[in-house]
């Protein structure tokens, strides 16, 4: 089956902020704007970020436990593949990028092994980036 991209607006409070973070940070391809949105090809699909007013969820972050972490809800992100994966947590790294968990391997050895990572944009929106040495693990139980 064939994937169809995905659309996803969040809200961010300083535009600008969100524009530098998305387009130099991460080095996505910048779409249409204007003076309120702007649109990314994230990864194949498209991500607006929309001018908006500190949210709830930006301002007090929510947490739920996983494999020993505070993981970040809600978040969004992709799966990379693994060198993609490797090669993203280098260039935050090298942006000088804070991470709330740091790029690491979870569920090592069991089902469902897989390298993730989540950090914040400036505007505390919570991204994941994962990836998987087997693809087939994606949705296994």
């Amino acid at each position: 089956m064939q994937l169809s991209p995905f659309h996803l607006a969040i809200p961010v409070h300083d535009l600008a902020a969100a524009r530098r973070f998305y387009g130099e940070v991460f080095g996505l391809e910048e779409g249409r704007s204007s003076a309120q949105w702007v649109d990314f090809n994230f990864y194949g699909h498209q991500l607006v970020i929309h001018e908006h007013p500190l949210t709830a969820a930006q301002e007090s972050a929510r947490t739920n436990p996983v494999d020993g972490h505070d993981v970040p809800v809600p978040h969004f992100g992709i799966v990379l593949s693994w060198p993609e994966w490797e090669a993203l947590a280098e260039r935050l790294r090298s942006f000088g990028v804070q991470f709330v968990i740091e790029p690491y391997v979870r569920f090592k050895g069991q089902v469902g092994e897989q390298a993730t990572m989540f950090l914040l944009d400036p505007c505390g929106n919570a991204l994941e980036f994962k990836a998987f040495q087997d693809m087939g693990q994606l949705f296994a139980k």
